[in-house]
C-alpha cells in the first residue's frame, strides 16, 4: 500500500505543478491536524453531505458518534427527509430551529450549502468538513441511481450515449430535476452547476471552500480520508469504523467507455477541477501532518478493527442484494436502476453487541428517524414508507 500512495503522490507533484504556490490551504490545517497533546474530541461538527461519495458511510459514522455523547443533531424538520435540498440551505429547515437556535451540535443530512444560513445553527467553533469523488465514477453512479428522476438520464438509452451527446438531453427547463447530471459536487457547494468554466471564477470558489471548511476529504481514499478525519477530530478508532452504506450491486455498473471518461472531464469541468484541486491539497495534508508510513499504520488498524467488527457483527462478512436482506427494517432505499445493497446480521448476538452492530448498517434515512423521534419524542414520526427496525419506545 505505501508503495502504491508514493506512486500516487509521485504522480500528482508532476500532474499539479502550479505557477502560483501563494494560495490558502483550507484553514490552517497544520493546527488542526496536529491538535495538541492530550485533546479533546471536537462535538461541534458541521458535515457537508455530497451526493454519490460514499457519504450515508459518514453519516452513520455522524449519527452513531451524536448518540455516544449524546449530543444534539440538526434534523429535518417536520416530514421532511433533508434539509431543504435541492434549495439553498436555510435555518428554518432545521427542526426546532427557533426554540434551539445556535445549539445544535452535528449536522449532517443533506443541504445545499449556504453558509451564512449554516451559521445561524451551529456555534462559532464547529469544524466543517465535507467530501469529494472522483468526478467519472460519481457521475456513472448518479446516472444509475437517478436514472428514473433526471430527465437527462431518462431519455438516454445508457451512460455512454447520454455522454456522446448531452446537450440532447440535458435541458436548462428541467434545471431543478437535471442537477444531478452534471456538475453535482459544485451544485452541492452552493454554486452554479451550468456556469461557465472561468478560470478566474473557479479560483475564487475554490479560495471561498477553503475558507469555509477545516477538512476535504476524498472518497476514492476512504480508508486515508478516515484517519485524518480521526485526527482533525479527536476521535477515537472506533468513532470511525464502518460498513460501507448505500452502496451498489457490481452488475448494475455501467463501463465507461475511454472516451466517456474524457467527456465527462468537460461536461463536468467545474467538478473536475474542484477535485483535482482538493485531491492534491489531501494528499500534501497528510504528507505535512501525518506522512505516508504513519498513514499506512493507522489504516491497516482500522481495517483490522473493521474486519474485526465484520465477524462478530455479519452473517455473510459482506454486504448482499436487497433480495437477500431478511430483516425489512436493514433494507435501504431503493433507487433508480441501482440494487442497494445491505447486512444480515448474526442471530445468536447478545443484547449489547446486536445494538452496536445494527446501528453500524442501519440505512441512513431509518437512523435519521430514529434519531428524529429520539431527540423530538413529541411530534410526529417521520412517514417514510420503510420498516422500523426498533423504536424508541422500545428502548
Amino acid at each position: 500500500i505505501i508503495f502504491s500512495l508514493c506512486l500516487g503522490l509521485i504522480f500528482l507533484s508532476g500532474f499539479f505543478h502550479m505557477k502560483n504556490k501563494n494560495y490558502v490551504i483550507l484553514k490552517s490545517h497544520k493546527e488542526l491536524l496536529i491538535p495538541p497533546m492530550p485533546c479533546r474530541a471536537k462535538t461541534n461538527v458541521m458535515f457537508l453531505k455530497t451526493h454519490k461519495t460514499a457519504s450515508s458511510t459518514i453519516l452513520n459514522i455522524m449519527f452513531r458518534f451524536v448518540e455516544r455523547y449524546n449530543l444534539t443533531v440538526a434534523l429535518p424538520a417536520d416530514q421532511l427527509v433533508h434539509l431543504g435540498y435541492p434549495k439553498n440551505f436555510l435555518a428554518s429547515f432545521v427542526e426546532e430551529f427557533q426554540a434551539i437556535g445556535q445549539n445544535y451540535n452535528i449536522m449532517c443530512n443533506h443541504l445545499r450549502f449556504n453558509p451564512s444560513e449554516v451559521k445561524k445553527v451551529m456555534a462559532a467553533n464547529t469544524f466543517y468538513f465535507s467530501i469529494l469523488r472522483n468526478p467519472i465514477s460519481l457521475l456513472e453512479s448518479s446516472y444509475i441511481y437517478y436514472k428514473d428522476y433526471a430527465p437527462a438520464f431518462r431519455i438516454s438509452k445508457d451512460v455512454n450515449e447520454y455522454l456522446a451527446s448531452p446537450m440532447k438531453y440535458y435541458h436548462q427547463a428541467d434545471y431543478k430535476q437535471n442537477i444531478y447530471a452534471r456538475n453535482l459536487m459544485w451544485f452541492d457547494f452552493g454554486y452554479d452547476n451550468n456556469a461557465e468554466d472561468n478560470k478566474k471564477y473557479i479560483q475564487a470558489v475554490l479560495k471561498e471552500i477553503e475558507q469555509n471548511f477545516h477538512l476535504i476529504l476524498i472518497a476514492d481514499y476512504f480508508d486515508e480520508s478516515m484517519i485524518l478525519l480521526k485526527r482533525a477530530l479527536c476521535w477515537d478508532l472506533d468513532d470511525v469504523i464502518y460498513f460501507k452504506l448505500n452502496s451498489r450491486s457490481k452488475d448494475t455498473v455501467q463501463t465507461l467507455t475511454p472516451e466517456s471518461e474524457e467527456r465527462i472531464k468537460v461536461w463536468c469541468s467545474l467538478d473536475w477541477k474542484l477535485y483535482l484541486h482538493f485531491n492534491q491539497t489531501f494528499w500534501r495534508i497528510i504528507e505535512e501532518t501525518i506522512g505516508l508510513e504513519v498513514l499506512e499504520k493507522e489504516v491497516n488498524h482500522l481495517r483490522t478493527r473493521q474486519k474485526e467488527l465484520m465477524e462478530t457483527c455479519l452473517l455473510e462478512q459482506e454486504a448482499v442484494g436487497k433480495e437477500h436482506i431478511k430483516s425489512k427494517g436493514l433494507l435501504p432505499y431503493q433507487s433508480g436502476a441501482a440494487n442497494i445493497l445491505g447486512y444480515n446480521l448474526k442471530q445468536d448476538l447478545d443484547s449489547r453487541t446486536l445494538r452496536t452492530c445494527e446501528k453500524m448498517v442501519m440505512p441512513e434515512l431509518q437512523y435519521m428517524s430514529y434519531l428524529y423521534t429520539l431527540q423530538h419524542p413529541h411530534k410526529k414520526r417521520k412517514q417514510l414508507g420503510l420498516p422500523l427496525l426498533w423504536t424508541t419506545s422500545q428502548e
